[in-house]
């Protein structure tokens, strides 16, 4: 099952040749991870992984929603119950529940993370099935124990530079301070996520942003809210946040008259019309760029995910359980009250992803090879995979061009898939640049020049790290 060197690079013997002289240059280069869902305890504590369950299968959804798909139930993958309820605690039985289906990632961007970290952190090559769980289960698990695979090690043998955390625009940081106060010379910093005091149409808005506001010492009023962002927001850059982040359903924005915001925000607040609900996201998006000129924090909009499409799972075990499903999303329409008022201010940067690849070519490109303040976020989520990042370029580069992208994030939990992630990353991306050297479109030093951008320093400067 050893790594092959020439993976994902083209079959054509000229371009693998080119591809290859392109990363052995990028390779090796420190790993930017700007926007992410690692926890901050692991960095705060540095305590040693539980288990090898816990480390690969309990915290990816990627993992569990196909385990699923096929009649596994997620109660016997130990994924915590709402209620409370008991779950497989055993890591073991987890492990060799999930080696038994281990083949159903044949030919999934899973496989090659989950593969790449077997070999490259605990030296095993062998493929994962039943008759060898328990012997790698035993491999990893003496290896856990180690110090060299606790959070902190592992972040300098992943040769991670900075890496971003995903936090509540509520959460107190406490792990972050932590880290900053430890004297350890990581960087962790964390990025403003708002969407639990926008989202009016959750069950718990209200209480949410009454909390919000007495967390920042604001009134409960239009202008009291806005400032508790301000004030949110300066808490958040004051521990080395450079960005935000927005999980809306739709890229809908918004810009209102002062007085009819304060009034959608006092109807939003007594009770909520999904029409409302839409339309106040819509608002604060435009908000949130306005705060961005005013404090510098880079604005990512991550919009076009069906959240919690099945009901049953969601009411069992909550968010985040691989039930997130992508739909259409249009952007030319949506985006223009925000653009008309801020697109041309190069004081915004505005990332924008989607989960609709109809709208790459149609209008993601075409709006951030226009506008100042836009930039491409890269293939998200669903499409963070080989076929999906050669996707990418081939539909915005043409338009967009590689600058008005930022590079590479990894957006992942999953922390020893990070390197693996910008491995397949930088493998395509130089795939993609030795077919335009060797169909005499791109010559080779210009190549070597945008391989390096898009592996390190698109992404260092676009997010202001």
């Amino acid at each position: 099952m050893a790594l092959h060197p020439d993976r994902l690079f083209p079959i054509e013997v000229d371009a693998r040749v080119i591809a290859r002289r392109l990363f052995n240059t990028v390779e090796s280069l420190p790993i930017i991870s700007p926007h992410g869902h690692t926890d901050p305890r692991w960095y705060a504590n540095d305590d040693a992984f539980a288990d090898p369950a816990s480390l690969f299968v309990k915290p990816d959804h990627y993992i569990f929603r196909m385990l699923y798909s096929q009649g596994v139930k997620l109660e016997h993958l130990g994924v915590p119950r709402q209620d409370g309820r008991p779950v497989e605690a055993d890591g073991r039985k987890i492990w060799r529940l999930f080696a038994k289906y281990f083949h159903l990632f044949r030919g999934t961007p899973s496989r090659l993370w989950f593969e790449h970290a077997m070999e490259t952190v605990f030296g095993i090559e062998d493929r994962l099935d039943e008759t060898n769980a328990d012997a790698i289960y035993d491999r990893i698990a003496s290896r856990l124990a180690e110090p060299s695979m606790r959070p902190r090690a592992l972040y300098k043998q992943f040769n991670i530079e900075v890496i971003s955390t995903t936090d509540a625009a509520t959460d107190e940081l406490s792990e972050h301070d932590a880290i900053l106060s430890s004297g350890w010379d990581g960087r962790v910093v964390p990025a403003y996520r708002p969407d639990a005091v926008v989202d009016a149409s959750r069950a718990d808005f209200l209480a949410n942003v009454e909390d919000f506001v007495a967390l920042a010492g604001t009134r409960l009023d239009y202008q009291g809210y806005l400032e508790a962002h301000r004030v949110r927001r300066a808490y958040f850059k004051q521990r080395g946040a450079t960005s935000t982040d927005h999980g809306h359903p739709n890229a809908r924005t918004a810009d209102l008259p002062s007085s009819q915001a304060s009034a959608l925000f006092e109807r939003v607040l007594k009770g909520v019309s999904p029409d409302d609900a839409d339309l106040f996201r819509a608002q604060m998006l435009t908000e949130m760029a306005r705060m961005s000129v005013d404090d510098g924090l880079v604005m990512q909009i991550h919009p076009g995910s069906y959240r919690n499409h099945n009901p049953s799972l969601f009411r069992a075990f909550g968010t985040d359980k691989g039930a997130d499903i992508p739909r259409s999303t249009s952007y030319v329409e949506e985006l223009k009250p925000l653009l008309d008022a801020l697109g041309n201010d190069p004081r915004l940067t505005l990332i924008l992803f989607t989960l609709d690849e109809t709208s790459y070519s149609r209008e993601l490109a075409p709006l951030a090879g226009h506008y100042p303040a836009l930039r491409l976020g890269p293939a998200w989520w669903f499409h963070d995979s080989p076929e999906g990042m050669r996707r990418f370029r081939e539909l915005t580069t043409e338009t967009a061009g590689f600058y008005n992208t930022v590079g590479f994030n990894d957006d992942t939990r999953a922390y020893l898939s990070i390197p693996a992630r910008h491995d397949m990353a930088r493998r395509v991306d130089c795939a993609f640049l030795a077919r335009l050297v060797a169909d005499h479109r791109l010559d080779e030093d210009e190549a070597h020049e945008i391989a390096h951008d898009l592996a390190y320093r698109l992404a260092k400067r676009a997010y202001k790290l």
